[in-house]
């Protein structure tokens, strides 16, 4: 009899240990409307999102008090009540939401929990969201694009070997310190933003780029100090965009500031003009960061701050498309 104690003590360990092999996925209503439409199935017994909010909080503090990776996914009603329909699927049951939200990860938005407050982590899962489906919008448009009528390149691979040249150059030129990136472009339906954070301790290297693009171009000419400081994924995105309004020679830009210890912040932009970055003037840089995009006034200058002119990013030599 002890030793058949014994055993059955063993395996329940064995068996702990096991579970905390296995990843959790935890899906997430972010809003109020969201929540309100899943209120319309019986079995979501939910009726307060702010109670829902906490109870959620409760649930990933309990799963990582037990050594489980949590993933947290941006439950969509509208996507779920579609998925429910395809699979032939009662869309009022937990086990079909259990199902759909185990998928979330793979096609969605979705996080590491990590410990992260409530009300952090779904500014962060949102934002996730909203990156997510710019780099997704702006990769349509690329691949959409076809050939080039006269040289038969693709314009939409054209476009991001010269965005990630110019994100070379902006590295490059910008050199050592910690750099914040934005890149604004105006597309037929919305505008689209990318941000890229990078820290670099010495002048970058040229290397690859990182493999995991989708638009299949060869990945040539970015930089190799900073990239192993840089979230790859918010690179493509980065560059994406800036394909976008170069491939469409539209109107935009892009502005960089730079931190250095000791140092004020050194701040920097350019206009996308015919489908290269064309740098600002002082007075440019200084009207762009001192003007209210909304009315048009003046804003007070940030203190600690220099306004500089964008820097020279060189001539085009990718040989690509233009």
């Amino acid at each position: 009899m002890p030793h058949t104690d014994h055993s059955e003590q063993t395996f329940r360990t064995s068996r702990r240990s096991l579970r905390r092999e296995v990843p959790s996925t935890v899906g997430l209503l972010a809003d109020e409307r969201d929540f309100t439409a899943m209120r319309r199935y019986r079995t979501f017994t939910f009726d307060d999102h702010a109670t829902y909010l906490r109870q959620i909080d409760g649930l990933l503090k309990s799963l990582a008090s037990q050594g489980l990776h949590t993933t947290v996914a941006l439950f969509d009603p509208e996507e779920y009540a579609e998925y429910c329909a395809d699979s032939g699927l009662d869309p009022d049951t937990a086990e079909s939401r259990g199902r759909f939200t185990a998928r979330i990860p793979g096609s969605g938005a979705a996080i590491a929990y990590t410990g992260q407050p409530m009300d952090t982590l779904v500014p962060q899962l949102i934002s996730t969201a909203v990156r997510r489906a710019t780099w997704e919008y702006a990769t349509t448009l690329l691949a959409d694009l076809g050939e080039c009528a006269d040289c038969g390149q693709d314009i939409g691979r054209a476009a991001f070997d010269r965005a990630s040249h110019l994100l070379l150059r902006l590295l490059e030129g910008a050199g050592t310190g910690t750099h914040h990136l934005v890149c604004s472009v105006p597309a037929a339906d919305e505008q689209l933003l990318a941000v890229l954070r990078t820290e670099s301790t010495e002048l970058p290297e040229r290397t690859e780029y990182p493999d995991n693009r989708q638009d299949g171009s060869d990945g040539s000419d970015v930089p190799d100090g900073a990239l192993a400081r840089l979230d790859s994924s918010r690179a493509t995105e980065f560059v994406t965009v800036l394909a976008v309004g170069i491939a469409l020679e539209s109107t935009g830009g892009v502005v960089l500031r730079t931190t250095r210890g000791g140092d004020p912040d050194r701040l920097h932009g350019w206009r996308l003009q015919h489908g290269s970055l064309v740098p600002l003037t002082v007075g440019e840089v200084f009207s762009a960061y001192c003007t209210d995009a909304d009315t048009g006034d003046p804003v007070s200058p940030e203190s600690g701050v220099e306004y500089c002119a964008g820097f020279d990013l060189g001539p085009d030599d990718t040989g690509t498309h233009h």
